[in-house]
This record gives structure tokens, C-alpha cells and sequence, in this order.
């Protein structure tokens, strides 16, 4: 599924993109997802890692999941839950689970998606041979996150106190309508604009991201919202 950095384009073109987005499984396979301007070119990374994303995909279907398309992806469910989703890359393709926290990962095959990943949640593949290699442990932990569905076991909530940037303190501290909408945001929308801020390494940018910042934070949207 694409990462944050992934893909860099102005916020109207990302727009226009997102409207671009398949709905069609087959699409994917033979077009790609339409994510980026790469959609249906010969560059695409669908292209390049087709036969190994068509063997996940035979996989998953073996698993007796249901095949869907989510945010221009084939995403697999089980029980009315998202179980796992395919993603491809100009560097590498990946299956990765929504119900990360709960995996064991006996093969310690598991990798975080990013430094702000919560729990290792993907399973990276670097060559299209590679699926087929690692096959039963795939199916393995397909079944694993399958049985956590059927018990409706979910990841705990995380209820610890989020760390605030210094200079997002001082604008909540100076500005009482902005505190009060921060204070009223989702906790992954909070933490999508700590995440943003502490991104930033110097003090004075971070400064000017929360004044960019305001008028979303009061509208009650998060830091990637549109």
C-alpha cells in the first residue's frame, strides 16, 4: 500500500489523482492503481512485479478471503475485516496486515512500513520469486490474522499521552480556539500532525507548519487530510 513520501506531487495534482484511483481488481494487474502518473505506462510497478503479485493474490484467494479494492489496492477480507493488503513499488511489493499488533511473526519476516509505524505490519518482497519461496508462511499468517477476525480479537487502543512538540504547546497555549479544536480531534488526527511537526528539524519550520496547520485543526481534519 503507498507510504507517506511515496509520492510527491503538489496538493491539486494528488486530487486529481486520488479521483483516478481503479475500483476494478483487474485494473490493478494490468494498469496499476492510478495513484500516480505512472497509471497504465509501461513503467508502471505493477508491471515489474507482476508475477509476483498475481501470486499473492492466488494466495490470498486460497486462503478463502474475500477480494475487494481499497484506496486503489487489492484488499483481502475475512469476517467483515480487513485483513491484508497488496502494495508494489518501483523498489519492492508488500502484503501488509491491518491487525499488525496482534501478529506473532514466528518467522520474524515482518517489517514496519516506516519510523512511524506502530508495529512491524508488511511482508517486503524484493523479487518476484520471492512469494512463491515463502508460500506457506504467507498462508500461515494469512490463517493467523483470519482467526483473530473470527474471534473479533482487535489491536488495544493505544491510550498513552501523546509527546507535543514545544512549539505546538506554545501555539495551543497562545491560541484558545486552536487548543480547544486540537483537544477535540480524533487521536490519529493529533497524532498525524506530531508526527508532521517532529519531522520538521528546525524549530522555526515546525513554527511555520502549525500556522499552516490552523485552519485545518480547526475544520477538524488531520495533517494529510484535503
Amino acid at each position: 500500500m503507498a507510504g507517506q513520501g511515496d509520492i510527491f506531487v503538489s496538493s491539486l495534482a494528488r486530487g486529481i489523482l486520488e479521483r483516478m484511483m481503479i475500483t476494478d481488481i483487474d485494473d490493478y494487474f494490468s494498469r496499476g492503481c492510478g495513484r500516480c502518473d505512472r497509471f497504465d505506462q509501461k513503467d508502471c510497478s505493477t508491471r515489474f512485479w507482476e508475477r509476483g503479485l498475481a501470486k499473492l493474490c492466488e494466495i490470498c484467494l486460497a486462503a478463502d478471503l474475500k477480494e475487494t479494492v481499497k484506496w486503489g489496492h487489492p484488499c483481502y477480507m475475512h469476517a467483515g475485516r480487513n485483513i491484508a493488503i497488496i502494495g508494489a513499488f518501483r523498489g519492492d511489493f508488500r502484503l501488509s496486515f491491518f491487525e499488525a499488533g496482534l501478529m506473532t511473526d514466528p518467522d520474524c519476516v515482518l517489517e514496519k512500513q516506516g519510523p512511524n509505524t506502530r508495529h512491524p505490519d508488511m511482508i517486503r518482497f524484493t523479487s518476484n520469486s520471492q512469494v512463491s519461496d515463502m508460500e506457506g508462511t504467507i498462508s500461515a499468517y494469512l490463517d493467523e490474522a483470519k482467526g483473530y477476525a473470527d474471534k473479533g480479537i482487535t489491536v488495544p487502543k493505544d491510550t498513552s499521552a501523546l509527546v507535543l512538540p514545544d512549539e505546538l504547546k506554545d501555539a495551543l497555549e497562545a491560541d484558545a480556539e486552536l487548543a480547544d479544536a486540537f483537544h477535540a480531534l480524533t487521536r490519529g488526527r493529533q497524532r498525524s500532525y506530531v508526527v508532521n511537526l517532529n519531522g520538521a528539524k528546525k524549530s522555526e519550520t515546525r513554527v511555520a507548519r502549525i500556522a499552516q496547520f490552523r485552519d485545518k485543526i480547526i475544520a477538524g481534519k488531520g495533517a494529510m487530510e484535503r
